[in-house]
């Protein structure tokens, strides 16, 4: 075996970025090495000859570590053990410990020795995980209620303004507008999550007296919103008698997307397993289908895979409650022939009925052409244009 020289060896632990400190058998420092004056910001001067308590955060927590080597399973040693070390300036660090107790050549305890290292960028790490866990999950369990609340909005917008006065939409519409700016407030917070976890920032700040809490308050310039001035109602609609299929595995997601979509006189089919789809898929004729991305039985590319099998003329637009595409099932998609893609939910009602009449629009141009080359010379049903 490889003996080191005892100097050479004295300088790699004292130039260790490692905090190394030793004590005796009654808790003195005997030893403190460079790393620990770099992270303790104690002079050699001021912590040899001191009793060990002063680098712990209390002497309760310096008896927790003393008590767990003793009576560790390792004989004497505990490896990464989490203690408290607390700096000159007053500061509590987190610590991970390795330490072991010392024995002269008769077995009798003469003092202890702990490698130490500051973990707060580990637990900084630790936290921008769990906060990019917490960001991904309450982007999809927050946005499909809100894509119901946004859906049931928009229904009740247009009833306002074919069932009420001029001054009562006045009212009824700030009270719309309040909620909106509610949801938006929501979705913010969500984005601010999400953003904080991209770029490696876990920001806080005060909420009570030595208590910090995550800073996810919007920033200035957040969006604020303004009712737009609404088109005249008619009752004609760009997707009227238009068959949809929505799947989703929220019901209520389903239920208030179709209620928007019935609106627009659609001839709705629901479903809320993949299943379920696919025997509607058999046995009714359809124009389109809206799906969900994360779904029980099959993620969304799967299934529109199969779709695409099946019945390869069938337009399938995909939607997901996430703020990215998490498990790269919509750039899947698209290298496939994906018709259409809807991020981030609460889908804007305006944009999916845009969507909708393009690929109506886009089906219809395509019959004509089909029509044309074969010679067939009758009238091909137009799409009522879109109000």
């Amino acid at each position: 075996m490889l003996s080191l020289d005892k100097k050479y060896f004295q300088r790699l632990i004292e130039s260790s970025p490692d905090i190394i400190i030793a004590v005796d058998k009654s808790g003195t420092v005997n030893y403190y090495n460079d790393g620990a004056r770099t992270s303790l910001g104690y002079s050699s001067e001021e912590i040899i000859g001191q009793n060990c308590t002063r680098i712990y955060s209390s002497l309760d927590e310096a008896r927790r570590v003393m008590k767990a080597m003793r009576e560790s399973a390792d004989k004497d040693k505990i490896a990464s053990f989490e203690t408290e070390f607390r700096k000159k300036d007053g500061e509590i660090i987190p610590v991970m410990i390795t330490g072991s107790i010392i024995h002269d050549d008769d077995g009798s305890e003469i003092g202890s020795i702990g490698f130490a290292r500051d973990i707060r960028r580990l637990r900084h790490a630790q936290q921008l995980a769990t906060a990019g866990e917490i960001a991904v999950s309450l982007a999809h369990e927050i946005n499909n209620p809100l894509e119901s609340i946004t859906n049931n909005l928009e229904l009740l917008s247009h009833s306002i303004e074919t069932h009420l006065s001029d001054s009562e939409k006045v009212v009824e519409n700030e009270r719309l507008d309040s909620i909106r700016n509610s949801i938006e407030r929501v979705q913010a917070i969500v984005r601010r999550l999400d953003e904080m976890t991209r770029k490696g920032e876990y920001e806080t700040r005060d909420y009570l007296a030595g208590k910090r809490m995550a800073d996810l308050a919007p920033r200035e310039g957040a969006k604020v919103h303004t009712r737009p001035h609404d088109a005249p109602h008619t009752d004609q609609s760009g997707l009227e008698g238009m068959a949809v299929l929505v799947l989703d595995d929220d019901t209520a997601v389903v239920n208030s997307m179709a209620d928007l979509l019935r609106a627009e006189k659609c001839i709705v089919h629901c479903a809320t397993r993949p299943s379920a789809a696919f025997g509607i898929l058999r046995n009714v004729k359809l124009d389109a289908v809206i799906s969900d991305v994360v779904m029980p039985e099959m993620d969304g590319y799967d299934f529109y895979i199969k779709v695409k099998e099946d019945m390869p003329s069938l337009p399938v637009i995909l939607m997901t409650a996430y703020y990215y595409d998490k498990d790269h099932i919509l750039k899947r998609s698209r290298l496939r022939g994906l018709e259409g893609a809807l991020f981030k939910k609460p889908v804007n009602p305006g944009k999916l009925r845009a969507m909708l009449v393009q690929l109506r629009q886009k089906a219809a141009a395509k019959a004509a052409a089909i029509a044309a080359k074969s010679g067939v010379t009758e009238s091909i049903p137009k799409p009522v244009p879109q109000s």
